[in-house]
C-alpha cells in the first residue's frame, strides 16, 4: 500500500475543490495520456531536494531506508507535474516534509487521498 502526493507548477488554487480540479486535469495530461514529458527545471530541483533529504529507492541497498514506493523518483515527473508514491508506513512524516519542500520551491502540493492542499497550516 502506498500514499501519493501530487506537486505542480502554478499558482496555489484558492480552495481544495479548485486544487482537485487542477490535479485531475494535470494527472490526465501528464500521467494518464502515457506521453511523458521531460521534467521542468523547477520540478527537477524539487526532486533533487527530496532526494537530498530522503534516499532514492534505487540507492537503498536494503530497501528500508527509502520512503519511496518506486524509483528512481525522477521517473514519476513529467513536465510541470510529479505524482509520486511513498510507503504508507512513513507517509505522515514524509508527506508533511515533501509538502513543505514543495512550498519552499514555490510549487503546489495536493493530497489526492484527502482531497486537500498541503502543507496545512499546522504542518508549516
Amino acid at each position: 500500500m502506498s500514499y501519493d502526493l501530487a506537486v505542480w507548477e502554478g499558482d496555489r488554487p484558492a480552495s481544495d475543490a479548485e486544487a482537485g480540479a487542477v490535479y485531475e486535469r494535470l494527472y490526465r495530461a501528464y500521467v494518464d495520456e502515457g506521453y511523458p514529458t521531460p521534467p521542468t527545471p523547477r520540478i527537477r530541483a524539487y526532486v533533487g531536494a527530496l532526494l537530498d533529504r530522503w534516499i532514492d529507492l534505487t540507492e537503498d541497498d536494503d530497501e528500508e531506508l527509502s520512503p519511496w514506493s518506486t524509483g528512481p523518483l525522477i521517473n514519476e515527473a513529467s513536465g510541470p507535474f510529479i505524482y509520486f508514491p511513498m510507503v504508507y508506513s512513513r507517509c505522515v512524516e514524509v508527506s508533511a516534509g515533501a509538502a513543505r519542500l514543495a512550498e519552499e520551491h514555490g510549487l503546489v502540493c495536493f493530497d489526492p487521498q484527502e482531497g486537500r492542499l498541503r502543507p496545512t497550516p499546522r504542518e508549516k
